[in-house]
């Protein structure tokens, strides 16, 4: 687990740690979509795994799987989620895949029982309501 500023404190590139929720309800599933209010391209997904929680990118960089509904695997103490659409593998802590793709990983905070995720937006367990264009 990453460790990072005080909550709410920006960064280089706005980044800024968002309040996800109580680590105790959050460990009880292996990975959730948070959604972006950026919009879907910026969705991220939580994994849970063997006591610690990762962040990455929900859609695989290879052609936007859903990283979410991949198998989690552990190969020579490599954490690896793969994408459920071509099976592409990307090591939870740095995003690096067997090829040569990359996937953006963000840094996971827990601090007072809370998880945070350190994202240039906010982010939801649920979806942002639709934008209305004019």
């Amino acid at each position: 687990m990453a460790s990072g500023s005080g909550v709410g404190e920006g960064s280089a590139g706005g980044f800024s740690w968002r309040l996800i929720g109580p680590a105790s309800e959050l460990s009880k599933k292996r990975c959730r979509l948070m959604h972006s209010s950026l919009g879907h391209a910026a969705d991220v997904c939580l994994f849970y795994v063997q006591g610690e929680f990762f962040a990455m990118d929900a859609r695989c960089a290879h052609s936007g799987g859903p990283l979410c509904e991949g198998d989690i695997e552990e190969a020579g103490g490599v954490l690896r989620v793969f994408c459920p659409w071509h099976d592409y593998d990307f090591d939870l802590r740095t995003g690096r895949s067997g090829t040569s793709l990359q996937q953006q990983v963000y840094e996971v905070k827990l601090e007072d029982g809370n998880v945070y995720v350190k994202h240039p937006s906010p982010l939801s367990l649920k979806a942002f309501p639709a934008v209305q264009k004019n």
